[in-house]
């Protein structure tokens, strides 16, 4: 019968480690394993690979990279009211067309106008070339799939149907933003009035809109697409010298987002030579036997197929694959590259310490200790990429679940591959064969006396004896005789403890001044042409905002006086917003009421009998009433928003408006399709509050379970709180949105803070020495180098997105680069130092009984 437990083994509030025994146990079994048949485990995951690999055969298929699918939140209030909007008011866009009535942006394509050197568009010589541009835009083929209205094609200005080749209007006569009823604030920009009339414009908006609905839709497609391809050299040959022209499709955003994958595979390249170079760097032994170049190289190739085989298997099972997850292989790369440094500093260290053991002890020894810090490390990351899941974007989802199944992919290559690699590295070492040819090497007495440079080349060292075990690391040396004891100071906790201070400040100060929301033109290259575009129409035509329906979406009594107050006292409330211009709404109810003001339409019949005569005087009123035989399904008026230049008013105009909404008595709702894009606002900080919250709870579980004390677990806790502020913070100084790109490196975030500091806490707990600064000292002597590897190897693997043209790619690099940094600086600074602050309050229960059994001894 078994004797019972040591006290220092049971689990308690002091010691947690009741699953990291079972653990370590499973490892040595693995170990044992591995080192007996290291083959098997090198072949299989090759094979293994290859077979998923072939999931890339679907990758077209797969492909997923429509922006409103995959950047707009799914369950958005706005796809609801635009579905109601088909509904109930379907478009006819061959004979009844109407830009503001569209249920989405429509098919078009967008010029705009400048005139050059401060001048107006409106003067003639500028007038004359506007003129010249739209002639050169409306051909044969453009008249025949334009959309339509009273009979010819919808004016792409209003100022053309009116004036046209008669010259243009004279400063003074045309009143601004309204003049007989047409709104002008869309069509010019950059206006300057004089008491309500127009003296001069900057810019003219000329939009070219066509069919999308019916037989035509896919030739308006194919005019676009000859548009973009033909317009750039169409205005080179008009030679225009008054204007400057930039343009724009309905379909540019999308081909232009699409493109940005392209762009960055180059860069994959670039990635993988440099952490090859660094990994081999790191590795390399001067020593022909002792030389770790292959070591390097197959822990770079293990990352590989993680990414080829995660990626296979994904595209097998049919998850979209969106832009943002081309970021997923960096990251990757990097963290693989992290695990293999953590494994070498183990097995060096083991076999320093056991120098005549068999293969089956070092490995065991290694995968013990190293194992279960790439454990921990790993089931965090990979626990905060599935929690990621939990989104409403559809890219953050695709993005976490590509990126969690690489880690799995990752951590058991790792433990498999390349454990498989160290035991035969090892084989071949212990035969002193050389790392390059493999053949024996040895020292002869016609080698005697060679040179030192042959020596190292062809024996295994610059002296004349064969090949020995390394000694003890020079950057392990630093942390151990230089940096340890510095950091530990009392002067310098002092010194660091302000600079923490600091950082916390500022990073707190940063995370009130984030921005939210993503801009559209972040999704296309920075050279992109629609840059300008959106360029000139910020800075001329953002005056006037979206022009949002208000729609009545149920049958009310129209007829009834005291309805009709309800819906008037509610069309109020909505224009006393400070965004909307109560001076620009128009509703067909309003106009109907004061033109029927001698008649009755105080009951039913006479109210829509009457209704004739108003489409006779307002035809475009026709189209805001869905009329049955005897009810009114639905109708809708029109009001116009102003002032809406950033994500800010953006977000608070939606939230106003359908505020407003909700407390009317008359059940409406509020619709623009822009709208489908502001819905982000509602949910991208619940989001991510959510995922990082109950990220960081899963987090602070494992660590109670893995790591066997638990005031470590909650320094962990706190690192990963304070690098996500920090993050967050920062982001805020470095130009970055609150946007799902951006929510997808805080989940990540999440992470990476535990990685660096649980590697560092997890040596502290488990060191045998007598005092909290020693503890600290020793868990930097050896792991803190592989710390630093790790950070270098993860920003060497993103650092090349810096030079991407692309504001998904630079965000992801800048935001990784952030993780990284503080992630580094709390393992290597701010956690050792706080250990030391608790002293033998943070000390493992199986350390203190080692030590005293050995006392005994």
């Amino acid at each position: 019968m078994a004797g019972p437990r040591d006290p220092a083994e049971r689990c308690s509030c002091r010691n947690t480690n009741c699953v990291e025994r079972p653990l370590r146990r499973l490892f040595e079994g693995l170990a044992s394993g591995v080192a007996a048949c290291p083959w098997p485990f090198v072949l299989v995951p090759l094979l293994l690979s290859g077979g998923l690999g072939a999931g890339f055969l679907f990758l077209p298929q797969r492909q997923a990279n429509d922006i409103e699918g995959q950047f707009t939140p799914t369950w958005g209030p706005a796809k609801d009211e635009r579905d109601f909007v088909r509904r109930h008011f379907p478009p006819d866009d061959s004979e009844r067309f109407s830009a503001p009535r569209l249920p989405t942006e429509g098919a078009y394509a967008a010029l705009i106008a400048v005139a050059t050197n401060g001048t107006s568009v409106l003067d003639p010589a500028a007038w004359a070339e506007v003129l010249r541009l739209n002639a050169t835009v409306h051909d044969a083929e453009y008249e025949r799939l334009c959309a339509r209205t009273a009979g010819g094609c919808a004016s792409p200005n209003p100022l053309l149907s009116r004036w046209g080749d008669a010259g243009p209007p004279a400063p003074g006569s045309l009143r601004f933003p309204v003049n007989d009823s047409v709104f002008l604030g869309a069509a010019l920009g950059g206006v300057e009035t004089d008491d309500g009339r127009l003296r001069r414009a900057r810019a003219l908006k000329l939009m070219y809109y066509l069919r999308e609905d019916g037989p035509e839709a896919q030739d308006s497609r194919r005019w676009l697409e000859s548009f973009l391809q033909n317009i750039s050299s169409r205005v080179a040959e008009l030679r225009l010298g008054s204007i400057q022209v930039t343009y724009f499709t309905s379909l540019s955003r999308q081909q232009e987002f699409e493109g940005n994958t392209k762009s960055v595979i180059p860069l994959f390249s670039i990635t993988y030579f440099l952490t090859i170079t660094f990994a081999v760097i790191s590795c390399l032994r001067l020593s022909c036997i002792r030389n770790n170049i292959w070591l390097a190289s197959c822990g770079v190739l293990s990352s590989g197929l993680a990414v080829l085989s995660s990626f296979g298997l994904m595209l097998f099972c049919g998850v979209p694959f969106v832009v943002t997850v081309a970021n997923a292989p960096f990251l990757i790369l990097g963290v693989g590259v992290d695990d293999m440094f953590i494994m070498i500093a183990s097995w060096e260290q083991s076999s320093r310490k056991k120098e005549k053991s068999s293969v089956k002890s070092l490995l065991a020894e290694t995968y013990a200790e190293a194992a279960l810090s790439v454990t921990i490390t790993t089931l965090t990351d990979v626990l905060a990429f599935f929690i990621g899941t939990w989104t409403a974007f559809p890219s953050v989802r695709s993005f976490c679940l590509y990126t969690g199944t690489a880690f799995v992919f990752c951590y058991v290559y790792t433990m498999t591959f390349f454990g498989a690699v160290l035991v035969l590295n090892h084989k071949r070492e212990q035969e002193n064969r050389h790392w390059l040819t493999c053949m024996r090497v040895g020292v002869g007495e016609d080698q005697a006396e060679n040179s030192c440079l042959y020596n190292a080349c062809c024996i295994g060292s610059c002296s004349r004896q064969p090949s020995q075990p390394e000694g003890e690391h020079p950057m392990s040396i630093f942390f151990k005789k230089y940096y340890g004891p510095f950091i530990t100071n009392k002067w310098i906790k002092l010194l660091v403890v302000l600079l923490y201070g600091a950082y916390l400040g500022g990073s707190v100060y940063g995370c009130t001044q984030i921005r939210e929301g993503i801009d559209l033109r972040n999704l296309a290259n920075d050279d992109s042409y629609v840059i300008p575009y959106y360029d000139d129409d910020e800075k001329y035509f953002s005056t006037y905002g979206p022009r949002v329906m208000v729609v009545i979406t149920e049958s009310v009594d129209y007829w009834n006086a005291t309805v009709r107050l309800g819906i008037e006292s509610c069309a109020q409330n909505l224009e006393t917003i400070s965004y909307v211009d109560k001076n620009l709404s128009e509703s067909w109810l309003r106009v109907y009421t004061e033109l029927a003001k001698p008649a009755n339409i105080n009951n039913k019949t006479d109210f829509l009998n009457n209704l004739t005569v108003l489409f006779r005087f307002f035809p475009s009123f026709e189209w805001d009433i869905n009329k049955t035989q005897d009810e009114i399904e639905a109708s809708r008026f029109f009001i116009q928003t102003v002032n809406v230049t950033s994500a800010i008013d953006e977000k608070n105009l939606l939230n106003q408006l359908r505020e407003a909404a909700e407390q009317c008595s008359i059940p409406l709702k509020v619709y623009h399709p822009a709208f489908i894009y502001y819905d982000q606002y509602l949910v991208i900080v619940q989001n991510t509050v959510q995922n990082v919250a109950v990220a960081a709870g899963a987090m602070l579980l494992v660590s109670l379970l893995l790591i066997p004390n638990p005031l470590c677990c909650l320094w962990v806790t706190f690192a990963i709180a304070s690098v996500i502020v920090g993050v967050a913070g920062f982001m805020a100084f470095w130009n970055v949105n609150l946007d799902s790109i951006s929510m997808i490196n805080l989940v990540i975030c999440i992470g990476f803070s535990v990685d660096f500091s649980a590697h560092i806490s997890y040596a502290f707990v488990a060191s045998g020495e007598s005092s909290a600064n020693k503890r600290a000292i020793e868990a930097l002597s050896l792991l803190g180098y592989p710390v630093l590897q790790g950070a270098v190897s993860t920003i060497l693997g993103v650092v090349v997105l810096a030079a991407a043209n692309t504001y998904i790619f630079r965000t992801f690099f800048k935001i990784m680069f952030l993780v990284i940094l503080f992630g580094a600086l709390h393992g290597l600074v701010f956690i050792p130092l706080f250990l030391t602050f608790f002293g033998n309050f943070g000390r493992s229960p199986n350390t203190k009984s080692k030590n005293l059994e050995l006392e005994k001894l």
